[in-house]
């Protein structure tokens, strides 16, 4: 008896052991990887500086209420970054407005994951003349540009928070679909997937605990780099007119508003311009290091 409750402790210690060691070797990985670690402070910077910024600063008062008489102002120790042509406040612009490009691009990814996942595993898993119909609607939106497909969408639906997220997301879905299509495709095929189909697991679960979860590591890294490119996307729609209108933050309408004032007032056009620089930048590098530290070829 204490024989084999020495040996059920035994399993479970070693169960436990190797549960840790898997998750301490990826993040061991990643920590050695020092680009990875700085595109992860990067974005971790930008992101409490957007969770804490109501603690701190008024959004009705110094990020969209006008004072003209402070207008056009550099930076100093009243205004870190110089207030704007309205004689808002550039830095609580700039922090408020990393509220909604994060918030924006955040839910276009997500939503680009959920319908763009769920349409690249169906097809990978299904094949036949699902998976021709569906990489070949695919193929016809990835013809045009993200960013023209976006264009687009926002003209047609009208510009607001909701339409742009849509345009974003949907103009995203190809991308997604086609990498976790071509996962599937690698792990549809091995012995545990068709031991779950002998004893009568439902498709649905098949998918999702069997297939799903053994192609997390390239859908990871796909989606840090989408989300670098529906921020990019999010400036450049606001850029042009056709994203988060003013008085209300944005990183693209700051740059737009500040283009006219570049030459004698450079602050409001390198502020924004860098937030944007360095959020994408930042999510690149994340990504790369997640990629190293998730492939187990790159052990080290």
């Amino acid at each position: 008896m204490d024989a084999a409750m020495k040996e059920m402790s035994r399993k479970e210690i070693l169960k436990k052991y190797k549960k840790r060691t898997q998750f301490h070797e990826i993040w061991y990985r990643f920590t050695r990887n020092r680009m990875g670690v700085l595109g992860l402070i990067i974005i971790l910077i930008i992101v409490i500086a957007a969770l804490l910024a109501p603690l701190f600063l008024d959004y009705n008062q110094a990020a969209i209420g006008m004072n003209v008489k402070e207008r056009l102002q550099m930076p100093s120790t009243a205004h870190w970054l110089g207030t704007d042509a309205m004689g808002r406040d550039m830095f609580a612009r700039l922090v408020f407005g990393a509220r909604t490009s994060l918030m924006i691009g955040f839910v276009s990814c997500t939503f680009a994951l959920v319908i763009g996942g769920m349409l690249g595993a169906a097809a990978g898993f299904a094949g036949g003349w699902f998976d021709e119909l569906v990489m070949r609607v695919m193929d016809v939106m990835l013809c045009l540009p993200e960013m023209l497909l976006a264009i687009a969408i926002v003209t047609a639906m009208g510009t607001s928070v909701v339409n742009m997220i849509l345009a974003i997301g949907i103009s995203r879905v190809p991308r997604f679909a086609r990498i976790v299509r071509s996962a599937v495709l690698t792990v549809r095929d091995m012995e545990y997937v068709e031991a779950a189909r002998a004893i009568g697991a439902p498709t649905f679960i098949i998918i999702n605990k069997h297939i799903l979860m053994n192609c997390l590591a390239p859908i990871i890294v796909q989606a840090t780099i989408i989300f670098a490119s529906a921020i990019l996307a999010i400036s450049s729609l606001s850029f042009l007119g056709l994203g988060i209108q003013a008085p209300a933050p944005e990183w693209g309408n700051m740059l737009s508003e500040g283009r006219q004032y570049m030459r004698l007032y450079p602050h409001m056009v390198l502020t924004p311009g860098l937030a944007i620089f360095a959020s994408i930048f930042g999510l690149n590098l994340l990504g790369d290091g997640l990629r190293d530290a998730l492939d187990p070829r790159m052990k080290q």
